[in-house]
């Protein structure tokens, strides 16, 4: 999957299941967005389903909590993705 049609998936569930208007790629999802820890537990297990295929450790879900951009979702999603292939 390439990083287009990664943010193409969590632009369509940010928009969908979120009901955010218009996201920008550098938006601050908790500043602009109102986006909470909920929103990110939720938001991670979507990745885990629609997008990855798979589980992740305790370690991976800690780094993500550091996200705050959809640049940041993508960066994180391709870093998994490689460390998972490797």
């Amino acid at each position: 999957m390439t990083r287009d049609e990664i943010q193409s998936k969590i632009l369509a569930i940010l928009t969908e299941d979120f009901e955010f208007e218009h996201p920008g790629p550098d938006d601050n999802l908790r500043d602009d967005h109102g986006f909470d820890s909920i929103d990110a537990i939720e938001l991670l297990s979507k990745i885990e389903t629609s997008i990855l295929g798979f589980t992740l450790t305790r370690a991976e879900k800690e780094k993500a909590m550091a996200i705050r951009t959809i640049n940041d979702i993508l960066g994180y999603i391709e870093e998994i993705k490689n460390s998972r292939t490797s």
